[in-house]
């Protein structure tokens, strides 16, 4: 976990005795919540590694979960330019919000948010049946197979791409990516890597 305790000791809490804290799905890049927090609430979230707020209608601390049990585990924190609003990079157990959904902001998604939604299915989805799930079947089997589907689904791309066929240029590619991520975890490697070679060569 990466907390950055030196720009967070440089919060002035006696000019703000309450800070925007906004929490942000680690993974997704989907934005989670917004609450606030004093000094209490940001050293006890530092203590547990939970995300914890000063609930200004219960009058106390407050970590998201208690009650619920979906917590959000803290990943990364980080400050704004002038030290008095946090973000917070976090892991979601369960829905954030009280309605059930995944955020508060439930209708503010990234574009690509879903494809880390769908890498993250994808590794729980390893210890399944594999009679029930055809994702736990291609972990079950040996690494040709998901090498094989790859490598015929980007055929079938170019195929659709030469054709002009833009509903099936785009279904194919929806099944390259998929099989991609599963070739990738087989693999004992993530997307996230690739993303992190794709950076590096922009660099």
């Amino acid at each position: 976990m990466l907390i950055n305790t030196s720009n967070t000791k440089e919060i002035d809490f006696t000019k703000c005795e309450l800070i925007p804290a906004i929490v942000q799905d680690k993974y997704t890049g989907v934005v989670l919540m917004q609450g606030f927090m004093n000094y209490e609430a940001l050293e006890k979230t530092l203590a547990c590694n939970m995300v914890t707020f000063y609930s200004r209608s219960k009058k106390r601390l407050w970590t998201k979960g208690e009650s619920s049990d979906n917590y959000l585990i803290v990943k990364e924190i980080h400050t704004d330019c002038d030290f008095d609003s946090i973000l917070i990079l976090a892991e979601p157990k369960g829905p954030t919000c009280h309605l059930g959904s995944q955020s508060c902001f439930e209708n503010a998604k990234p574009d690509l948010a879903f494809i880390a939604q769908l890498n993250r299915v994808i590794s729980k989805r390893k210890k399944d049946d594999p009679n029930e799930s055809y994702t736990a079947s291609l972990f079950a089997k040996d690494i040709s197979r998901s090498a094989q589907k790859v490598g015929e689904e980007g055929v079938e791309v170019a195929l659709a791409a030469v054709k002009q066929n833009i509903d099936e240029l785009n279904n194919e590619s929806a099944d390259l990516i998929y099989h991609l991520l599963v070739l990738l975890q087989h693999s004992k490697t993530d997307i996230s890597q690739v993303v992190q070679v794709l950076e590096q060569r922009h660099k």
